[in-house]
């Protein structure tokens, strides 16, 4: 069954955390030491779902808040974010300006529909010097047929989106105030073998071999 954005993660959220999923077992490898020291840092979890990282930031020490479009997401939050989340769209943010000394934006660029206006607001966001860290699945994946999709019960839901490349992000980004520092691409490896065999899928990890998985890009606030 194919769903907006905000259809299916209102499904979604009640098994987000506890589903294993190689794509955010991935980024969870990979971002934080792109993340670097957070302590004493204002930091925003844009798009944040259920607020992985403004948790994982919070517990670095960090003054950490998230936002979301979907209150189900957000209703399944740790608890330790209560009082720290707060519902919007991204394209029109409810924080005064230059308010945070980081920004991550999570796994949510694909189902952006106005990109521009979401970057804007990111930047918006963003003091001077403040870094900027976007990602999502790769457009070459999804080029490949792979689809953002999840099961819940026996309906397969499969997630409308529009793969970003760094070709569509960096005229929009720059335009918005963001200066480009750098990106990297990687593919599964051994760290998410073991999700793949729980779900009797561990051929995957071979035949996505050379594609990579998913996309991360760090921009400074200019």
């Amino acid at each position: 069954m194919k769903v907006t954005a905000l259809e299916g993660h209102r499904v979604w959220a009640a098994t987000y955390d506890s589903t294993p999923n190689p794509l955010l077992a991935l980024e969870r490898r990979l971002l934080p030491k792109l993340l670097g020291e957070a302590a004493g840092l204002r930091a925003l979890d844009l798009a944040c779902g259920t607020g992985h990282w403004a948790a994982y930031l919070a517990s670095c020490g960090a003054q950490a808040w998230g936002v979301d479009f979907c209150g189900e997401m957000l209703a399944c939050a740790h608890l330790s974010l209560r009082g720290r989340l707060v519902a919007g769209a991204a394209g029109r943010l409810p924080f005064s300006a230059a308010c945070f000394d980081l920004v991550v934006c999570s796994f949510a660029l694909g189902y952006l529909q106005d990109l521009d206006a979401a970057l804007r607001e990111a930047a918006r966001m963003a003091v001077r010097g403040a870094r900027v860290l976007l990602s999502d699945v790769h457009p070459e994946a999804i080029a490949r047929g792979w689809s953002r999709s999840f099961r819940s019960g026996a309906v397969r839901y499969e997630i409308e989106n529009t793969p970003r490349s760094l070709d569509t992000i960096r005229p929009c980004a720059e335009a918005a105030g963001l200066a480009f520092e750098a990106e990297e691409h990687a593919g599964f490896g051994a760290p998410e073998l073991p999700i793949f065999e729980v779900a009797g899928k561990a051929e995957a990890v071979a035949a996505s071999a050379g594609v990579p998985a998913v996309w991360i890009s760090q921009w400074s606030k200019r």
